[in-house]
């Protein structure tokens, strides 16, 4: 059974005072796996962000349903309970940062769940330290870098001890250390605590590294697999204006112009063994790589 379900979801905003609404999900199924990684993609307006909305009952469905480990969101008597479960991290991590002291914020959380002081106090400890950031449980939070910023916000909801965490865009707002920073957490968490990750992120080669890539467009799945056979439709996601992988372009269009290299490569280090024989072809024995 599937921990995150979505059964047919269409979801519509009120765009006006009369009544009127834009429906932006038309009708989408999705099952993610407990324990899976799964990357989120889709240009602005796909309808990604507010998919994972759904998953933690900040928007319910105008249809459809959305369970969380069998637990219907549409059932208010249940949305403490899964906000517990499933843990959303937003873009800007100033918009979730609230107490004036690193571990008074992390700590924010488990307190309104109602964990007693001793247990609460665990909880922050082990969530700072899962994120690199327990040496820093005694500083303020506007005084860190934004990709610390950003692991704090996770460790908050860590402390609440959630299967699953949903992050929409984390790193958009960050330098190329801070996106490194954020995604070793991320990858930890799910490697080493099993817990469930939903990464939405306009950064390609940051879903190289998931389980599953789930591409939308316009508010349907337009494609769903591995990375290796979504990034392999590169002509499918350029119709639909959506990028590849830097390594996977630079293969493709070398591919186009009739060069014999793999049909997809993924990483940096994929590229280099795929264009290596063929720069020796060309350039004889003695080439050596700059």
């Amino acid at each position: 059974m599937d921990y995150l379900t979505c059964d047919q979801v269409k979801f519509s905003y009120e765009t006006g005072e009369n009544g009127e609404s834009r429906e932006v999900l038309h009708g989408v199924s999705l099952g993610i796996r407990k324990g899976e990684f799964v990357a989120l993609l889709g240009h602005n307006g796909s309808g990604k962000s507010t998919l994972a909305k759904h998953f933690n009952a900040m928007l319910l469905p105008s249809s459809g349903k959305v369970y969380v480990d069998g637990l219907d969101t549409m059932d208010e008597s249940l949305k403490i309970e899964i906000r517990r479960r499933v843990g959303l991290v937003l873009q800007n991590p100033d918009n979730q940062l609230i107490a004036s002291v690193v571990e008074e914020d992390v700590a924010f959380g488990p307190e309104n769940l109602g964990i007693a002081p001793p247990e609460i106090r665990r909880r922050v400890d082990d969530a700072l330290k899962a994120v690199e950031m327990y040496d820093y449980r005694l500083n303020a939070p506007y005084k860190l870098s934004g990709g610390q910023k950003q692991r704090v916000a996770i460790a908050g909801i860590i402390a609440m001890q959630p299967d699953c965490i949903v992050l929409d865009e984390p790193t958009a707002m960050l330098d190329p250390r801070g996106r490194t920073e954020v995604l070793d957490t991320i990858h930890k968490l799910n490697r080493e605590k099993g817990i469930t990750i939903v990464l939405i992120t306009h950064y390609m080669d940051e879903a190289v590294g998931a389980d599953r890539v789930v591409v939308m467009d316009d508010g349907k799945i337009l494609t769903q697999g591995t990375p290796r056979e979504v990034f392999s439709q590169v002509q499918l996601l350029k119709d639909h204006q959506l990028d590849v992988p830097q390594a996977t372009e630079l293969v493709w269009r070398l591919r186009s112009e009739g060069y014999d290299l793999p049909d997809c490569v993924l990483d940096i280090g994929e590229c280099v063994d795929a264009l290596e024989p063929l720069l020796k072809s060309s350039s004889g024995d003695s080439y050596v790589c700059p």
